[in-house]
């Protein structure tokens, strides 16, 4: 359960590391890194368009399985866990412009959100350019895929910023954390 340090002296405490992404929640996000960067970059090449395609229906897939893990994986996997209400959002993007920002154990409100709304894009670019490459739509289908991939990388790019500056914020590497799954307690 995710609960924030109210308590200064707690902050100033050392925060036991606990493990809070598992490997299969590691392995889907680089390897959704590694699909959606290959596929932006494969985009315009009708040379690549196999690579392009293949990379596309491999982050459908890892998308499919962390819906699966979201709803029986382990405690930190699974969005009943992590994800939470807009308000719950803002509150946390209050604190940290506040100076005191809450301590998530793991992926704190403005995450979880970011997190789901880039799982739903990546359904909807996956989808949508799954359609287009059957020749199911016109290019109207086209131009929609296209927009959901690049508002993505617009998410993408806001979740990196955001990662920068909850780094920043709780003292500690956010990255190494999704490497090795470890992260403070609080």
């Amino acid at each position: 359960m995710t609960t924030p340090s109210a308590c200064p002296a707690e902050a100033a405490a050392p925060r036991r590391r606990v493990l809070v992404w598992d490997l299969p929640v590691r392995l889907f996000h680089w390897l959704a890194v590694a699909c959606f960067a290959g596929a932006w970059l494969t985009a315009e090449s009708e040379r690549w368009r196999v690579v392009h395609v293949s990379l596309g229906y491999s982050l459908a897939g890892l998308v499919a399985f962390r819906l699966l893990w979201g709803l029986v994986g382990t405690r930190h996997a699974r969005f009943a866990s992590f994800v939470r209400a807009p308000s719950a959002a803002w509150r946390y993007l209050a604190s940290l412009a506040r100076g005191r920002p809450e301590h998530h154990a793991g992926h704190n409100p403005a995450g979880a959100l970011a997190i789901v709304a880039l799982l739903a894009l990546a359904l909807l670019t996956t989808a949508t350019g799954w359609a287009h490459y059957q020749q199911l739509g016109g290019d109207w289908l086209a131009e929609l895929h296209e927009g959901a991939a690049a508002t993505m990388l617009a998410l993408v790019l806001l979740h990196v910023a955001g990662v920068v500056v909850g780094s920043l914020a709780h003292r500690e590497n956010l990255v190494r954390a999704m490497f090795t799954g470890r992260k403070s307690a609080g």
